[in-house]
């Protein structure tokens, strides 16, 4: 994991500067990242296993592709970077579906989410993902009841069944 420098905000999300990473973490500032989910035609959800060296919960199932928002990017260019280093996907439209926030001990992050569809070849990014498949969202939420996800992830799968307005 690089010590790259990330967007840092104030608690109403307005720019306040940049930050190594590690700093970030150290010190849970607030901060931005994005959140891509990954369907397949079929309405299933892609939902992959974080790999063991990552910055916050290490070995954790997750719902998105996704990550912090560099200190030069916009939430939609940070968007289509992490589509395309984690899961090898690129030039897909992505859908916005909703802004959050999150926090816990570990985490403060106002996060845009955003949603696209692919039937394609994934190539997962080793150093971040161990393995995954496309499953259903019912499947997932009650997996989540024993397995380890990310508690951003399952917030957000709760907020998508939970809001009638958002197509998935």
């Amino acid at each position: 994991m690089t010590d790259e420098y990330v967007m840092v905000v104030d608690s109403d999300n307005r720019p306040a500067g940049a930050a190594p990473r590690s700093r970030m973490r150290a010190q849970n500032l607030f901060h931005r990242a994005v959140y891509v989910l990954v369907f397949n035609s079929e309405g299933k959800l892609f939902r992959h296993r974080r790999t063991f060296t990552k910055d916050i919960y290490p070995g954790y199932y997750d719902i998105a592709a996704g990550g912090v928002v560099l200190a030069v990017e916009t939430y939609e260019a940070a968007a289509a970077r992490e589509l395309e280093e984690e899961m090898g996907i690129r030039d897909t439209p992505l859908a916005f579906l909703f802004d959050m926030f999150f926090e816990d001990p570990k985490s403060r992050v106002f996060g845009r989410v955003f949603r696209c569809t692919h039937d394609g070849d994934l190539v997962l990014q080793a150093e971040e993902v161990l393995h995954g498949a496309f499953l259903p969202i019912q499947q997932i939420l009650a997996d989540a009841e024993h397995l380890p996800y990310t508690p951003d992830g399952v917030m957000i799968l709760k907020r998508l069944l939970n809001e009638k307005n958002i197509n998935i």
